[in-house]
C-alpha cells in the first residue's frame, strides 16, 4: 500500500523554534521587578512548552489568582518587547525545512502561543513566508489538545489529515494529533521534564534530532513512495 505524505505540521517552542532563552530572560526580568531571586536556565528550559502561566507558576509558587494573572500579562509584556533576541531554529531544523520544500511538501504550524507573539516572532526569523498554514492559540475557540486547529491547518495545507504528520513535545501535541488522525512523532530535541514519560504519549515515532525525521519517513514506505505527488 502507498502512504502519501503531503506535509509536515511543527509545534512552535520547544519543537520547531528554541525559544527557551528569551522566555527564561522575560521571566529573570519579571522575578527581578517583583525582587525574586533568579531561576537558573535548567530549572525553566523544560517548562517552557507549557506557557507562561507554567513559567508564572514556576517562579511565583503560592501566587492567588488575582496576582497570578497581573504576573501573567506582566511576563507576556516583558517577552513581546524582546520576543526574537536569542530565539532560532533548532540546530539541524534549517536543512530539514530546506529539503520539505524541495520535495514540495506543505509546511506548517499548530502552536497554543497566541497570534500576536507566534506571527511577529514567525516574520522576525523569515518563516512566515514559507508556511502554508499557522494556526495560533487563539485562531479557534478550541487549543491543542482539541483537534479541532490540526484539522485547520490540515485545510489550510490542502491536505487531508491522515496524509500530515505532527511534531511536538508534549503531551497535548501527540493527543492532538493522534485525535486529529494524523502521524505524530514526538521531538526528543525538545522542551520534555525528566518527570516526563514520552513513552506513555503513543505517538507514532521519536526522533533524537530534526534530521531523524527522514528515518522515520523512510520507514513509512519503501524509498520516496510516501512522498504524494
Amino acid at each position: 500500500m502507498k502512504h502519501l505524505l503531503r506535509g509536515v505540521l511543527f509545534d512552535l517552542d520547544g519543537t520547531l523554534l528554541d525559544t527557551a532563552p528569551d522566555m527564561h530572560a522575560a521571566l529573570d526580568r519579571l522575578l527581578q521587578e517583583e525582587r525574586r531571586p533568579p531561576l537558573p536556565f535548567p530549572a525553566v528550559r523544560n517548562h517552557v512548552s507549557h506557557g507562561s502561566k507554567a513559567l508564572v507558576e514556576l517562579g511565583f509558587p503560592g501566587a492567588n489568582g488575582a496576582t497570578r494573572e497581573r504576573l501573567k500579562q506582566r511576563y507576556l509584556e516583558i517577552y513581546a518587547e524582546d520576543l526574537c533576541r536569542h530565539t532560532a531554529l533548532f540546530p539541524g531544523m534549517a536543512e530539514v525545512l530546506d529539503e520539505l520544500e524541495r520535495l514540495g511538501l506543505r509546511v506548517g504550524v499548530v502552536t497554543n502561543k497566541p497570534a500576536w507573539l507566534t506571527e511577529p516572532l514567525l516574520d522576525a526569523l523569515g518563516l512566515s513566508a514559507r508556511l502554508a498554514s499557522i494556526v495560533s492559540g487563539d485562531t479557534l475557540p478550541q487549543r491543542k489538545p482539541a483537534p479541532e486547529p490540526m484539522w485547520l491547518a490540515a485545510r489550510q495545507s490542502g491536505a487531508e489529515p491522515g496524509e500530515m504528520v505532527y511534531i511536538g513535545d508534549a503531551e497535548r501535541d501527540i493527543a492532538a494529533g493522534r485525535a486529529a488522525g494524523m502521524h505524530t512523532l514526538i521531538a526528543g530535541w525538545g522542551y520534555i521534564d525528566p518527570s516526563e514519560d514520552p513513552e506513555s504519549w503513543q505517538a507514532d515515532g521519536s526522533l533524537a534530532a530534526p534530521a531523524d525525521f527522514w528515518v522515520w519517513a523512510d520507514a513509512l514506505a519503501t524509498g520516496r513512495e510516501w512522498l504524494a505527488s
